[in-house]
């Protein structure tokens, strides 16, 4: 695919997933996409195949670039729990960004989809299991460098913060301070640094 047509093909997608996003797979008209990538319906479907397969690419970006971030996020700091604690505080801002939607977009098509969207379903379901086995695997590093109790399950742990992390981000949406979200985000921040043994031992 030429490099230009690539471009644009890339360009479409984000403003398809910024679209996706904010008014969801079904609130989301092909008049809407239609405006949003100003593209006539023959060149969205000769691009994409179909709204829900443009649907399902949507999901895959938005999983890879939030990622993308947690990697980031994690790959600063040597510290695994650290690491995820870091990156919760960083959620606390949710408020402060310029988001279509404060909400996870996957989580959002779980709720949304039905026997229709199968597809589009096991998809969203699919890339948050991949962000759950990402917790967990540092979960899981945390004990063997020494700083988790060996007698914790790191998929348990693992599971219960992407549970957490769900509703901070569900909670964002209500019509609330950002201070608030930003206080929420810290005390899951801290309860995460209080499983490391040194933190333990310092306030026995």
């Amino acid at each position: 695919m030429p490099r230009a047509t690539l471009h644009q093909r890339h360009d479409s997608l984000e403003r398809a997933l910024q679209l996706f996003w904010r008014k969801g797979f079904h609130a989301t008209s092909l008049k809407d996409l239609e405006r949003a990538l100003d593209m006539r319906p023959g060149s969205i479907y000769a691009t994409f195949g179909s709204k829900d397969r443009l649907f399902q690419e949507a999901l895959e970006r938005y999983a890879r670039l939030a990622l993308a971030e947690l990697e980031r996020t994690l790959n600063a700091h040597d510290s695994p729990l650290t690491g995820l604690a870091a990156y919760v505080r960083r959620l606390g801002g949710l408020c402060d960004q310029e988001l279509p939607n404060s909400a996870c977009m996957l989580v959002k098509s779980l709720l949304e989809l039905g026997e229709r969207e199968q597809a589009a379903w096991r998809k969203a379901e699919e890339l948050l299991a991949g962000m759950e086995k990402r917790f967990i695997d540092r979960f899981a590093a945390a004990q063997q460098v020494g700083e988790l109790d060996s007698r914790l399950d790191p998929s348990r742990l693992g599971r219960r913060l992407q549970a957490e992390v769900i509703g901070l981000r569900a909670f964002a949406q209500r019509d609330v301070d950002s201070a608030v979200v930003h206080d929420l985000a810290e005390d899951m921040a801290l309860s995460l640094e209080a499983l490391r043994i040194d933190a333990v031992s310092s306030s026995q």
